[in-house]
């Protein structure tokens, strides 16, 4: 009868079963690699950066940022961008409107106006490649 098929049926799929139904997984952890970071969107290097605090993750998305033009200020623990030319440049810092990451209240890009990024606390241990 119909229950008979399907017990036949059923016993016919387990001859294609595989050996194992443990998938195969890569040996070393993708985030591991740092080919991969360049392919990342910023909203996940950011991530990266926040979340996984003094591990080489977090080292490969802060070259990652710096090589997109990214810098960190280290007073505001934060990433910064030029958005246009700075209005005053000296030995000291910058002046100028700068497109932030804002980490804490929004996750997203926020504008500054009229800020002096202070070079002082600019970052500058990470090589940018």
């Amino acid at each position: 009868g119909e229950e008979g098929d399907r017990l036949a049926m059923l016993e016919a799929s387990m001859n294609w079963l595989p050996d194992s139904i443990e998938p195969e997984r890569p040996t070393k952890p993708l985030f591991d690699n740092p080919s991969i970071f360049d392919k990342l969107d910023q909203d996940t290097l950011f991530f990266i950066f926040y979340f996984q605090t003094g591990t080489l993750q977090q080292y490969l998305a802060a070259r990652e940022l710096k090589r997109q033009g990214w810098r960190f200020h280290k007073k505001y623990l934060t990433w910064f961008q030029r958005h246009e030319e700075p209005v005053e440049t000296g030995h000291q810092g910058e002046r100028g409107t700068y497109v932030y990451f804002d980490y804490e209240t929004g996750w997203c890009q926020r504008i500054k106006s009229d800020f002096t990024f202070d070079y002082f606390f600019l970052e500058d241990e990470v090589p940018a490649s």
